[in-house]
């Protein structure tokens, strides 16, 4: 993971940027990282077979979920008002998730579950009587 989503995410959790703003920064961030992980046609026919062997086996869980185009959504509401909606790719949801709180060890597990199983739609919705809730799932 890049350590600028990193401080990205952070900067979010601890309120110094609003989803919002964060968004376009983390759309450019995952845009360079796939086209890092992707290398171009010249680039395949300069390595030869061998550096395809050595880019196949250095292919990465994140580096999949990047080209997969996933992202996980993550909507909060305080009576009835959005404070967040985040989307995240599908590649940095392990860092991402060390940064929502109240999050419990079962709801975490349950959306590490889910993202590696391929499942696509809500996978934690909470929904409370005054219209706050969070809503978190896979597009």
């Amino acid at each position: 993971m890049p350590e600028e989503l990193e401080t990205v995410l952070r900067l979010v959790a601890e309120g110094k940027l609003t989803p919002d703003e964060a968004s376009p920064i983390i759309d450019a961030l995952t845009r360079a990282e796939q086209q890092t992980a992707e290398p171009d046609d010249d680039d395949r026919r300069t390595r030869g077979v061998d550096g395809l062997d050595r880019l196949a086996a250095a292919d990465t869980g994140h580096a999949r979920h990047a080209r997969s185009g996933r992202q996980l959504r993550i909507r909060v509401t305080e009576r009835g008002r959005q404070v967040v909606n985040l989307r995240i790719p599908i590649g940095f949801v392990e860092t991402a998730l060390q940064f929502v709180p109240g999050l419990g060890g079962d709801q975490t597990r349950r959306i590490r579950d889910a993202v590696q199983a391929g499942t696509t739609g809500a996978i934690v919705d909470i929904e409370e009587e005054d219209g706050s809730g969070v809503l978190i799932s896979v597009e």
